[in-house]
């Protein structure tokens, strides 16, 4: 309706347009294709007699010209109207929060300047869940947020993750027009591929739980692999906190110079080398094996840490083994101070003790995963992510870019 495709047409001596007759002795004119069917110019031969508002406004005896730019008024006219009503009925925003991450959800949703959604979650005696939303989410767009992990009301990773399909299918249910699953931290992303005969592949079987929940995108922070995104057929928006840990390290003042990025492992190396690039400083990696679950032996170090000032970046911290092991072999190569960020804080079993009776002077994580307030003491320090959801949130319902957020 908007392109500007112009119409050059030969004017009889008068034209009819909306009950009324104007007279156009110029032969040509030029008018956009678009108001000339919006607003009905009729064929020369019809008889339509004048009205007096037509009068009144003096378009009863404009040239071709003045007609042509009153179209022009007039369509500008309809087209702000028309942006006017769409906008009326522009789709709406609905956030909702599940058990696991309240805090978070809620600084989300400040941050996003909207009330959280109300919805009923409960479990009954024989631990089933239940969920109900108590307003209505028609043709809304809602985003859910949930971490799929233990949490401090006493709901179990695998509780948390069932009860975000509960909530996903009842906003389907309930003809939102989509569901944006906003996944703090991803639940058995470690299962990511077949290590050994016999063995599932758990994060692809969650994949597939979202989709067919009714999971219309999925919003995610520091997966422990990005091939994690290859096992959904739907959007996946993929975050990450690093530039919250670098403006942190940077505005502690250390000198670039006896600063030191140290992968724990392989794995994390290209994102080690990034994240030295934006500190503007040294790098050095781990080989580490693990003999079984949740032990870890270190058994090489790549690169100079002696008299550095070194920090130890993963996606996650479980129960500090491998994390431990790493700070005591880097203080066992000469390092001068070990400090560590990860932006998913499970801390599970012993790893609080752990962590407090180590070599390691501070570790950060985020909010991705709730932390209690009586542990983030210490050596523990937790940076919310609120912000950077927030934002990432507003993006994906405007259709924004998602991307420009971390370029």
């Amino acid at each position: 309706m908007g392109s500007r495709i112009w119409l050059e047409a030969r004017l009889p001596t008068s034209v009819g347009v909306f009950g009324l007759r104007v007279a156009a002795p110029r032969p040509l004119f030029a008018i956009r294709a678009a108001p000339l069917r919006v607003y009905g110019i009729s064929r020369p031969s019809a008889k339509i007699p004048r009205t007096s508002r037509a009068a009144a406004r003096g378009l009863d005896t404009m040239d071709g010209t003045g007609l042509a730019l009153w179209a022009e008024r007039r369509w500008v006219d309809w087209h702000k109207k028309e942006r006017r009503m769409e906008f009326e009925k522009m789709k709406r925003i609905a956030v909702f929060s599940g058990s696991s991450n309240p805090r978070l959800s809620d600084e989300i949703a400040h941050e996003l300047g909207i009330s959280l959604g109300n919805v009923k979650l409960e479990k009954f005696a024989n631990g089933e869940i239940y969920a109900r939303y108590l307003e209505s989410v028609r043709g809304a767009d809602v985003f859910i947020v949930q971490s799929v992990c233990s949490s401090p009301n006493g709901l179990d990773v695998n509780d948390n993750l069932m009860e975000l399909l509960i909530m996903i299918d009842a906003a389907k249910r309930a003809s939102a027009h989509s569901v944006s699953a906003v996944i703090t931290h991803y639940g058995y992303a470690r299962q990511d591929r077949k290590a050994a005969p016999r063995e599932p592949i758990t994060a692809k079987l969650v994949a597939d739980l979202l989709t067919t929940a009714g999971a219309d995108n999925i919003i995610a922070i520091d997966l422990h692999q990005d091939a994690i995104q290859g096992f959904f057929d739907k959007p996946v928006n993929h975050m990450t906190a690093m530039p919250i840990f670098v403006d942190y390290y940077k505005a502690m003042g250390f000198d670039p110079e006896e600063l030191c990025v140290v992968s724990p492992d392989v794995g994390r190396a290209k994102a080690a080398k990034k994240f030295s690039t934006l500190l503007d400083c040294d790098i050095a990696i781990m080989h580490k094996d693990r003999p079984k679950h949740n032990q870890a032996e270190i058994t090489a170090l790549i690169g100079n840490v002696e008299g550095k000032v070194c920090i130890l970046n993963d996606d996650m911290i479980d129960t500090a083994g491998s994390l431990v092991a790493a700070a005591t072999t880097l203080k066992a190569k000469g390092a001068k101070k070990v400090f560590a960020c990860a932006t998913h804080g499970l801390f599970s079993g012993p790893a609080y003790d752990r962590i407090e009776n180590s070599c390691i002077e501070e570790v950060v994580v985020t909010d991705a995963v709730p932390v209690p307030l009586e542990r983030q003491t210490g050596k523990i320090k937790v940076l919310t992510l609120a912000p950077l959801f927030a934002q990432t949130i507003k993006n994906v319902y405007s259709n924004g870019s998602v991307a420009s957020l971390f370029e």
